[in-house]
Order: structure tokens, then C-alpha cells, then sequence
């Protein structure tokens, strides 16, 4: 059978084609024995998203480990990825398990392993139970009423736990009665209860149960969001959030459905707890995120941490640092770790939230207040589906010989640290990377205006056509 191996972020692959029962039993055999292995008595929190076959993938990875004699805790419905995490923390389980592909097609299914404090499992875990995966399947005969009763296995509320702690954490009557209006897109995907029962006066778009996500997938990037834009200015609204499938990340729309993209999200987020909450701490973000990003956070004397792509490289810094203030990534995970060290799109958005409650100033005029500090900028992202040899020939070539000029502008140093960062004169930069959870090359850039990041995209692309 095909090797099981875990990317970016969990394993993740096309229902019925390599995501099977009987390769989920393999990877849940394998994550049963190292529990095994270091555990006298262990505990799992298991949820799963909204997508096709996930609550039956769910019980069969329930009934497996708890046949192995591990305690778990099951979600009696969809939850969200941050309720998994909270729950594990707060029941200190050894592990969370969460069935979800996230932001990928509907075709896909995916499982995700949260460690005891409540974020992404250390790669370390990962690769231990990835040498543990045995190449058969193992079969379990069904014995779910007797494990329900010798109460082995329980069914639990994760979402009743987040909710509850939500409500003391934030004045929600206060931000239900903000003067804005205020609109959200679950895009079908996991957060669909959760923010409308925090928020009833939300104007709800996609909150509906759809496992093929209405044809577009859950990810809050501008060629998904376009629906939402439009029902954004037929309601006049003011401000719209979008989660993606599982809800750990997070999209936003501004005044007139104006696409907001994740780094100025983090930058208001940033912006907020070091002005307007006068906090402090180490700033850790993906190569991937905006270059303006680090500068903010160094104009106010805070230390800055890059990591590769993929959150459990920040979670693992988070658990490093006890002094972070925030960690980031350029798809949207935003996480506070006063909070949780684990992205939290339903958190940050009442966050966001909060600060329009305090400063009583749009997000418009706090996005002004930032581009004071780091000028205005534009960024671009392609998702290319390039054959795979010329990806590895662009690869090599960054590598071995890259270039000294691209796009007109000198390369002044290049970041090594995940796929190629090249920095630009003026402000610009481009990064190349390989995607961990897709067969796509990505191509980032960065630019004082949006013509310019479209151009050095374009650029990428010729480039690596040339080669």
C-alpha cells in the first residue's frame, strides 16, 4: 500500500482514491501505538469537519483507538479545528485528532493531530507516528454500544466548552450592538453555527450544511469570495468575515465587499494589541507573510521569528518562546497565545471586532494608521499547476543559480528558510515554493501597489517558462 505521510498541515487525500477506511486504520493504528508507547492510561479529543463521509471516518478512528484501550472523546457533530484544540487542552488529553481537509476541494479528506497544549503536533510526533504506519490495515470488530457503555469511548460537546469560554472571554452584547453592520461567510464549512450563535444580529452567507461547498472551495481567497462580495453590497454592509472549512483561518471582506487580505488582517491585529493595548512580545510569522509585517513589528521594538510554511513550525516557536505576543501565517492563521498557540478564525474575528468597539474608527482609518508606519502595500499570490518536472527544474535553478536581477530590480538577499524569498530593491519581494498539501508551485509577491505585485507574478511565471 502507498506510504502515509504527513504534509504542511495532517495527511490530507482524495476520498476513495488513497483516503480509505483502510488506510485511515493504518495511520490510526500507528497513532494508537505511540500513544501506547508513552502513555499509561491515554486520552484523545476527536472532531471533524463538515465534509462527505467525515463523521463516519470519525467513529471508525474512535472505535479504533478506543479498542486499543485509549480513552476518547468524540464530537457529536461537526466542530470546528480551534474547539478541537481548546478541548484538548483544557481536558489535557494526549492528542486531538481532526478529520478535515481544511481548505482543500471537496474531494479530499484529511487528519490532523493537535498535541497536549492545544496546537499542531511537533513534526517530531508526526514523524514517530509516521514510522509506526503498518503497511496492512488492521480490522476491529464493531463494538461500538459496549465501548459507549463502558463509557471507553464518550460523546462530547466541544462546541458547548468553546462557547461558553467565547462568552467570558469577550463583551459579546457590546459587539452584537456595534454601529456597523456586520456580515459573515461560513463558506459551508465548520464555523457555521458557531459565529451566528456568538453573534445573532450577523447577516449569515453559506451557513448551511453543504459537504461540496456549493462548488467553490472553503478557502477565503478573492476567486471564492465573490458571492459574498456581491451580497455585501446589496445588504451595506460594513464589514464581512469568512472562515475557511475548518474555521482555524480566516478572510475578510472591507466596506463595499473590498477584499482584505490576510497581512493586512494580521497587521490590524498586530496594530491593536501593540497601540491600542500597549502589549509586547515576540512576533513570529511564515516566510510567506509580508516583508511590511516584520518592519511594523521591529519600528516598535518587538523580536521577530521566521519559520517555514506550515503553522506547526510557529505552534513548535510559540511553545520555544513564552514571550509571544502573536504568531501568523500568510493563508490566514492568525493565533495569540493568551488564547490558544493554534489559529482561531472565530477569535480573531471577534478580536478585530473588539478594536472597532474600542477605537470606534473603521477599518479603513486603522489600516491608514498602519500604512503610516510601513507605507502602503499590495500583495498577489498564484496557484500554479506546473508539470512536475519543470517545478523541480525552477527549484533547482533558485538553488544552484539564482537570479542576480528579477523583474528589473536587483535581488539584494535571498531567504532560504521554505522554498526561495527573493528581496527586492524598494520594498518588492517574490517567493517561489513548492505547495506542501498541493501538486501546485505558489508564487508570492509584494509591492507598494497591486499592478506591481501582478506584475512580479507574471514575472515568476516567465521566469521559471524560460528556464
Amino acid at each position: 500500500m502507498k506510504p502515509i505521510r504527513f504534509g504542511t498541515d495532517g495527511w490530507r487525500a482524495v476520498i476513495a482514491k488513497d483516503f480509505t477506511f483502510d488506510n485511515l486504520s493504518r495511520i490510526t493504528e500507528a497513532t494508537a501505538s505511540w500513544l501506547l508507547s508513552r502513555h499509561s492510561q491515554p486520552k484523545v479529543m476527536i472532531g471533524y469537519d463538515c465534509r462527505f463521509l467525515s463523521d463516519k471516518f470519525a467513529e471508525a478512528v474512535a472505535q479504533q483507538l478506543a479498542q486499543r484501550g485509549v480513552k476518547v472523546y468524540l464530537s457529536p457533530s461537526f466542530a470546528t479545528t480551534p474547539m478541537v484544540s481548546f478541548a484538548t487542552m483544557q481536558h489535557q488529553c494526549h492528542l486531538g485528532i481532526v478529520l478535515t481537509a481544511s481548505h482543500n476541494p471537496p474531494e479530499y479528506a484529511g487528519y490532523k493531530l493537535k498535541a497536549a497544549y492545544g496546537g499542531p503536533a511537533p513534526v517530531s510526533t508526526l514523524k514517530e507516528i509516521e514510522m509506526l504506519i503498518p503497511e496492512q490495515p488492521v480490522e476491529f470488530p464493531d463494538r461500538w454500544e459496549s465501548l459507549l457503555e463502558s463509557r471507553q469511548l464518550e460523546i462530547y460537546d466541544m462546541e458547548a466548552l468553546y462557547h461558553n469560554y467565547i462568552k467570558a472571554r469577550f463583551d459579546l452584547r457590546a459587539l452584537g450592538e456595534l454601529p456597523i453592520k456586520v456580515g459573515f461567510d461560513a463558506m459551508y464549512g465548520a464555523g457555521q453555527r458557531i459565529f451566528p450563535k456568538l453573534l445573532p444580529k450577523v447577516e449569515r452567507f453559506r451557513c448551511e450544511y453543504n459537504p461540496s461547498f456549493g462548488g467553490v472551495n472553503p478557502e477565503p481567497i478573492p476567486k471564492n469570495l465573490g458571492e459574498f462580495a456581491r451580497f455585501m453590497k446589496h445588504k451595506g454592509l460594513d464589514v464581512g468575515f469568512v472562515l475557511d472549512g475548518d474555521a482555524d483561518r480566516i478572510g475578510m471582506l472591507g466596506r463595499g465587499g473590498n477584499y482584505i487580505d490576510a497581512h493586512h488582517i494580521i497587521l490590524l491585529v498586530l496594530h491593536y494589541l501593540v497601540r491600542y493595548r500597549g502589549e509586547k512580545g515576540r512576533v513570529i510569522l511564515s516566510l510567506s507573510c509580508a516583508t511590511r509585517i516584520s518592519a511594523y513589528a521591529k519600528h516598535h521594538g518587538l523580536p521577530v521569528e521566521i519559520t517555514p510554511v506550515g503553522f506547526k513550525y510557529i505552534a513548535e516557536r510559540m511553545q520555544a518562546h513564552t514571550d509571544t505576543l502573536l504568531g501568523a501565517e500568510e493563508s490566514g492563521g492568525v493565533a495569540i497565545p493568551s488564547h490558544l498557540p493554534e489559529r482561531d478564525g472565530t477569535f480573531i474575528a471577534l478580536l478585530i471586532l473588539q478594536m472597532l468597539a474600542e477605537t470606534g474608527k473603521s477599518v479603513e482609518a486603522l489600516i491608514e494608521e498602519i500604512y503610516e508606519v510601513v507605507g502602503a502595500f499590495a500583495v498577489d499570490r498564484l496557484d500554479w499547476h506546473l508539470p512536475e518536472d519543470r517545478k523541480q527544474k525552477a527549484l533547482h535553478m533558485l538553488a544552484e543559480a539564482p537570479p542576480d536581477t528579477f523583474a528589473g530590480k536587483r535581488v539584494y538577499e535571498i531567504d532560504r528558510t521554505d522554498g526561495f524569498k527573493l528581496l527586492l530593491a524598494d520594498g518588492e519581494a517574490v517567493m517561489l515554493r513548492a505547495s506542501g498539501t498541493e501538486p501546485i508551485m505558489r508564487i508570492y509577491a509584494e509591492a507598494p501597489t497591486a499592478e506591481r505585485a501582478e506584475a512580479l507574478l507574471t514575472a515568476g511565471q516567465e521566469w521559471v517558462m524560460s528556464l
